[in-house]
C-alpha cells in the first residue's frame, strides 16, 4: 500500500505518524514538500519507507508523473492554494484515487471563505473525497464546503506525544519539589502570534510578578525588540528534540495569538505538563486548556486579559501549579501519532 502527501511546511510533528504508517500499516509513504520560502528551518530527519520529495524540485508534469509512477492507494493535501497541487488531485481523482484535504482554517465567515461554500459540489468533488478537520471549528468549514459528515474525519494532527511525555517524566518530580517560575513562548516572532500583547501585558503586571520570568525561544520578525528587552530571555529557534530541553525550567506555557487555527504547540506543552495560558483564537484550546483547571484562556487581542490570566498563574501556590502540570499532561493525551495514523487509513475501510 502506497500513500502520496502533498504537503505545504512540514512540521517535525508529521514524523511519528510517516513512521507508524510504515510500521503498524506496511505502508510506503512519499511526501513532496514546500522547501522554499518556509516559516521556519525545520528539517525532517530520515525515516524508513518515508522518501522526502522537495517541492522546488518539481513543476506540474514531474508531479503528475510521481503520481502516475507511485499509484497510491490514498493520498492528501494541505497546500491548497498549490494549484500544481490541485492538479494532481484532479488527477487521483479521475482514477478513483481517495484525496482527502486537510483542514486547520476556523470557519470565520470572511468573503472568501463564503465565496468557497458556493462552489458546485461537482468541482469540490473533482478533486476531493475527503475532508481531515482538526477539531471542531474546523468541521463546521468542511461542512459549509459541502462534504457529507461521512466524508469528514477528525484527529488531523498530533504531536510527538512519546518525545514531549518523556519531558514530562524527566521534569515532574523536580517540579514538585520546587516549582519553576518562568513563563514559556514557543513559536514565530510575528504579530499574528501576540507577542507585542505578550510583552506588553508583562510590562503592565511588572510590580505583582514576583520571581517569575518570561522567555521566547523562535524566530521572526520581532526578534530585535524582544533582545533589547531588558527583563526577558530570547533564544533561537531549535529542533523539537532540543526544544524539550526547555520543558524542565518553565512553569507555564503561554501563546495569545490573534489568530491560531490549531496550535499544535498547545498539545505538546499540556503533554510536557506546562500549565497553559493562551487566547480564545487558538482551535486546540477547548480540546487542551479546561480553564481553572489546568490553565486559562484570555481573550485574543486583549492585553488586559491576558496580563489577568497570568497573574492567575502568578498568584497560585507551587502545590496548585503542580497539580496543574499533572492535569495538562492528562489533557495532552486526547489525540496520540496513533490515533491519527488510524484515522486516515479509515477511510480505505469504507
Amino acid at each position: 500500500m502506497r500513500i502520496l502527501y502533498l504537503y505545504a511546511e512540514l512540521m517535525g510533528y508529521q514524523i511519528p505518524v510517516f513512521d507508524l504508517y510504515v510500521r503498524q500499516f506496511g505502508c510506503a509513504v512519499d511526501v513532496v514538500h514546500w522547501d522554499q520560502r518556509k516559516l521556519t528551518p525545520y528539517q525532517p530527519p530520515p525515516v524508513d519507507g518515508v522518501v522526502y520529495h522537495p517541492r522546488s524540485r518539481y513543476d506540474r508534469r514531474r508531479l503528475l508523473d510521481l503520481a502516475a509512477s507511485t499509484e497510491p492507494d490514498i493520498a492528501y493535501v494541505s497546500g491548497w492554494m498549490d494549484r500544481d497541487y490541485l492538479a494532481v488531485c484532479r488527477y487521483l481523482r479521475r482514477n478513483g484515487v481517495p484525496v482527502v484535504a486537510g483542514f486547520d482554517d476556523q470557519w470565520t465567515g470572511t468573503p472568501r471563505q463564503k465565496a468557497a461554500a458556493w462552489l458546485p459540489g461537482a468541482l469540490r468533488k473533482a478533486h476531493f473525497s475527503h475532508a481531515w478537520v482538526f477539531g471542531p471549528y474546523q468541521f463546521e468549514f468542511a461542512a459549509r464546503l459541502g462534504f457529507r459528515k461521512e466524508e469528514i474525519i477528525f484527529n488531523c494532527c498530533s504531536a510527538d506525544l512519546a518525545l514531549f511525555n518523556d519531558a514530562y517524566r524527566r521534569s515532574i518530580s523536580s517540579k514538585r519539589q520546587r516549582y519553576p517560575h518562568r513563563f514559556l513562548f514557543v513559536g514565530r516572532f510575528e504579530p499574528v502570534k501576540g507577542v507585542d500583547f505578550l510583552v506588553e501585558a508583562w510590562h503592565s503586571i511588572r510590580a505583582e510578578r514576583r520571581d517569575w520570568q518570561l522567555c521566547f525561544v523562535g524566530n521572526g520578525v520581532f526578534a530585535d525588540r524582544l533582545k533589547a528587552e531588558s527583563d526577558v530571555c530570547v533564544k533561537d529557534f531549535v529542533q523539537p528534540d532540543e526544544l524539550v530541553g526547555e520543558v524542565g525550567a518553565a512553569g507555564c506555557f503561554v501563546l495569545p495569538s490573534r489568530e491560531e487555527p490549531w496550535g499544535v504547540v498547545l498539545h505538546e506543552f499540556a503533554a510536557a505538563g506546562l500549565p497553559i495560558v493562551c487566547s480564545d483564537a487558538c482551535g486546540a484550546a477547548p480540546f487542551f486548556v479546561v480553564p481553572g483547571y489546568n490553565g486559562y484562556v484570555c481573550e485574543g487581542a486583549d492585553v488586559e486579559s491576558l496580563a489577568r490570566s497570568m497573574l492567575k498563574i502568578v498568584r497560585s501556590s507551587d502545590d496548585d501549579l503542580a497539580a496543574m502540570a499533572s492535569r495538562s499532561h492528562e489533557c495532552g493525551q486526547r489525540i496520540t501519532p496513533e490515533l491519527t495514523a488510524a484515522s486516515f487509513m479509515s477511510i480505505l475501510q469504507t
